[in-house]
């Protein structure tokens, strides 16, 4: 009788540990949802099923062997790349083309190289001697700008950077001397008003009103005065769930999605948020332990960057919400309402157990 099974698969033992956090994380972040969303249980229905796409996503990669996954990486890449092609021709949206329709569903390419550009960061150091030589160094460069410039002329200014961020966590993670990543820090800021320059009108109102949200406080600084009202009201223990009033009075803008952070600050208070950023700190210590079993370079590098990457997702949220980073539009991983990027999400984890099932395996 023929093998029903690729003789690759050998159906590892998934992490444990990694998959109760990642449970424990979203079944918290529905809670928080059905109170974001005024009690809409068709959202958490919604969001519940994303998940479960997700989860199935997760499980699926987790089987994939390290190897597989590193043969499948350039096409991976390629076809984010051309997807993001696409969607500067045929790409929609509310004042941005970040989105492609299919007709049965919409989803945004650039969540795709979210996960493709750190695999092909590791892709490329894999099989070359580290710490990366001057040319290893920009042909990894040239590997995230093409996608960070193709984001950020959707405009997604925010997703561009933190793309950007996934594939500068694999270069720094293979031995990058400090003093090209201070060559490197140093250009950045020298490039800041270059970039200034290119900036659409609208991305800089972001950063005025970052500044000085108070000098249009009905406009533009409306939505960082009321998030920042609604953390600071929640106190230590909160208002109780249900009853915060910045979001039953429709206070708070995108409460289900990016500002989902403030609807927790206001009814959980300090402790909730505490609780929310140490399932947070878990998961990503998490990934970098997974990381650290991790027998490959290429396995090693990817593990750690998407893990570093993910905590930088929440310091991002917790920054915009807070008026400390200008607001960017990030969601907070696994807790706002989305469908592709928790499916994406997801999809990083399940590489993070598939590295940690493979760990035994020496190819």
């Amino acid at each position: 009788m023929k093998r029903l099974i690729p003789g690759w698969v050998k159906w590892p033992q998934l992490d444990v540990p990694l998959l109760l956090g990642l449970m424990l994380l979203m079944g918290f972040g529905l809670v928080v949802l059905y109170s974001a969303s005024g009690e809409q249980m068709e959202v958490v229905y919604r969001q519940g099923t994303r998940i479960v796409v997700g989860l199935a996503a997760m499980l699926v990669l987790s089987q994939v062997p390290p190897h597989i996954l590193r043969i499948w990486t350039p096409w991976l890449y390629i076809l984010g790349i051309a997807l993001l092609l696409v969607t500067w021709f045929a790409g929609e949206g509310r004042g941005a083309d970040r989105w492609l329709n299919l007709g049965v569903f919409r989803f945004q390419p650039s969540e795709i190289m979210k996960l493709a550009v750190p695999m092909m960061m590791a892709w490329y150091l894999h099989p070359r001697r580290l710490p990366p030589e001057a040319s290893s160094i920009l042909i990894s460069v040239a590997i995230l700008v093409v996608p960070a410039v193709l984001i950020a002329r959707q405009p997604d200014l925010g997703t561009a950077l933190l793309v950007a961020v996934s594939g500068c966590f694999a270069l720094f993670l293979s031995g990058l001397q400090w003093r090209v990543i201070l060559g490197f820090a140093a250009a950045a800021a020298a490039a800041a008003p270059a970039l200034w320059l290119v900036m659409h009108e609208y991305q800089r109102n972001r950063v005025r009103t970052f500044l000085d949200p108070e000098s249009d406080p009905l406009g533009s600084g409306w939505n960082i005065i009321q998030s920042k009202i609604a953390v600071g009201s929640g106190g230590v223990l909160g208002k109780g769930w249900l009853n915060g009033t910045q979001s039953r009075l429709e206070f708070i803008p995108e409460r289900h999605t990016d500002f989902i952070l403030a609807v927790l600050s206001e009814e959980l208070g300090l402790l909730g948020v505490l609780f929310l950023f140490a399932m947070y700190l878990f998961i990503a210590g998490r990934g970098l332990y997974v990381a650290g079993m991790a027998r490959s370079t290429y396995a090693r590098l990817l593990a750690g960057s998407l893990s570093l990457t993910f905590f930088v997702y929440v310091l991002v949220n917790a920054g915009m919400v807070s008026g400390l980073l200008p607001v960017v539009g990030v969601p907070l991983p696994l807790i706002s309402y989305g469908g592709t990027s928790i499916v994406t999400l997801l999809a990083g984890f399940g590489i993070l157990m598939s590295i940690y099932g493979h760990r035994n395996f020496i190819r």
